[in-house]
């Protein structure tokens, strides 16, 4: 089981170039080959198209667009779907828009099979569109590619710094849970569950000191993928549906309203609910990677930013916000 004290050290070893922590043990990885080898197999054997362009204007209202950028890896892209609309991307755009009333720029970076060492060059045209925020999903590829964990930390530590020196808001969505991958076999599965956890509770550490907040994407493509796995996976068995997508853009949605401080009134903010509190980061990193559309932000008590055991932050089990129909919203 992941500790606290492990997310800690993982996050604190990336931020000061710490080596040697990898995301999983070197003695298992002749067994994870020969897995990946046979999953890869049956993944590969139903190919998709690429992912389709959402880019563009959503939304009608009062002033300039907002700038939304989306950057990342194929779950960030939306590979697996037919239409721009059905990307998470675009399903954002469209929210926000409705939430702002005031139409919303999409600028999407995002590339299939982008790992974190991949950021950097997404930054570079992402900050040409001047965003006001940015939604970030990277991690995946990191754990089937065998990047050492401090590295990917660290990458995406770099990411977020920069974004917020840009003045741009950001919201990471944090690695999906890849035990819940169905050609992927037992003891592999399990393997990758653990790496997927370990990589969000590490990612969550560091994007919250870097000046962002977090929505774990574990669980919701968890639980309620294996329990329909037909409804939420595309045909390739690896990526999310139309519907997986929906889920986790359902998941975010509020994290990024809230980011850009858009609840016009006190009806419409999700309101605290059973469960949420306010933590030492190192323990409500652990609890997000366990919990379906848990958000992760700093936070202080009684003015101060920190405690004994490090950097306040609430953990709020966000009410998710109903998506308005992307197409509907689209003006390209």
């Amino acid at each position: 089981m992941l500790s606290a004290r492990t997310a800690r050290r993982i996050a604190t070893a990336a931020a000061y170039g710490g080596g040697g922590l990898s995301l999983l043990g070197a003695s298992v990885y002749g067994l994870l080959r020969l897995q990946a080898t046979v999953a890869r197999r049956t993944i590969t054997g139903r190919p998709l198209g690429g992912p389709p362009d959402p880019d563009g204007i959503y939304g009608t209202g009062d002033g300039p667009p907002l700038s939304f950028v989306v950057i990342g890896d194929s779950a960030a892209a939306g590979y697996g779907v037919e239409t721009p609309e059905e990307t998470p991307g675009a399903l954002l755009a469209a929210g926000l828009a409705e939430v702002a009333h005031r139409p919303v720029a999409l600028t999407t970076v995002a590339q299939v099979g982008a790992q974190s060492t991949d950021l950097t060059d997404q930054l570079d045209k992402a900050i040409v569109a001047s965003p006001d925020v940015a939604l970030v999903i990277v991690g995946g590829n990191d754990i089937t590619h065998k990047v050492r964990l401090t590295d990917s930390v660290r990458l995406l530590d770099e990411a977020v710094r920069r974004l917020r020196d840009a003045g741009c808001e950001v919201v990471v969505g944090t690695c999906p849970d890849l035990g819940t991958i169905r050609p992927i076999r037992p003891p592999l599965r399990w393997l990758a569950r653990r790496a997927s956890r370990q990589l969000a509770a590490a990612q969550t550490v560091a994007v919250v000191e870097a000046g962002g907040r977090t929505v774990s994407l574990g669980s919701i493509l968890g639980p309620e993928f294996e329990a329909a796995p037909g409804e939420l996976f595309s045909e390739d068995q690896f990526h999310p549906s139309s519907a997986g997508y929906a889920h986790a853009a359902a998941a975010a949605l509020p994290s990024m309203v809230g980011a850009l401080g858009l609840w016009a009134a006190d009806e419409d903010r999700p309101e605290l609910v059973r469960g949420d509190s306010v933590l030492p980061i190192s323990i409500a990193a652990v609890a997000a990677a366990d919990h379906a559309g848990t958000e992760v932000a700093a936070a202080t008590v009684g003015g101060d930013a920190s405690g004994p055991r490090g950097r306040w932050v609430l953990l709020r089990n966000r009410r998710r916000r109903p998506l308005p129909d992307a197409v509907e919203a689209h003006r390209a």
